[in-house]
């Protein structure tokens, strides 16, 4: 069994909590809080700031050339790409520029971001790598599932297209194969170790919606 799959096995009760939490369901059916996406977006943009930072220093560690240009451009399209998507998504539900900037990071965010540039820097490649793909791989399908029974008209149909397209799934694919090769490559304590990665940060990408959801903040 390859990585990926036994990865997704052992997690699939996780993800199924959530692909079914309430901003997932209420997404699909277009009755999300605007405050609650709002709030998402925001701390989204500050997110894949953080991320394309994980992923540039995954690059650096690459063992060959293709992992370097893989995962340089995927630090490329988190910062550059994605972000003109969530500009267009801040003006449609009227997010300033000031207030972007003057928004923290919510704990939630800050635990993730933290935990991804941290692995970045101080795991070996293959459990930087582990780390980073539910990020894309929940994202994608999660992003087919609320697709697939989104209520229409949807006033978040921008953000499922985004997330259900063909070219998304692609990379997401891609970057799988990736992680499936190093861990062939990889001794059984690292491969452990990339399990246990996946797994946190599976849970960190459910804490990150349910805070969307809750608004959450730093309570002191």
């Amino acid at each position: 069994m390859s990585f990926s799959s036994d990865a997704w096995a052992r997690n699939a009760a996780l993800y199924e909590k959530t692909r079914t939490m309430p901003f997932n369901q209420e997404l699909a059916s277009g009755q999300l809080d605007e405050h609650a996406l709002r709030h998402y977006m925001i701390q989204d943009a500050h997110y894949l700031v953080a991320f394309g930072r994980a992923l540039a220093v995954a690059a650096a560690k690459a063992d060959n050339a293709d992992g370097v240009v893989q995962f340089a451009d995927a630090a490329k399209n988190a910062v550059v790409v994605e972000r003109s998507l969530h500009d267009g998504f801040m003006k449609q539900f009227g997010i300033s520029a000031d207030t972007f900037n003057a928004t923290p990071l919510t704990p939630a965010s800050h635990h993730y971001t933290s935990y991804l540039i941290a692995t970045a820097w101080s795991a070996p490649y293959p459990v930087a790598l582990a780390a980073l793909l539910p990020c894309f791989w929940i994202y994608a399908e999660i992003g087919r599932d609320i697709h697939a029974r989104a209520a229409q008209p949807n006033p978040y149909s921008a953000w499922i297209d985004t997330y259900a397209g063909e070219e998304f799934h692609t990379l997401v694919r891609e970057v799988i194969a990736s992680v499936d090769r190093a861990a062939e490559l990889a001794s059984a304590v690292t491969v452990k170790a990339m399990h246990e990665a996946y797994t946190h940060a599976a849970r960190l990408e459910w804490m990150f919606w349910d805070s969307a959801y809750r608004q959450g903040t730093w309570e002191v």
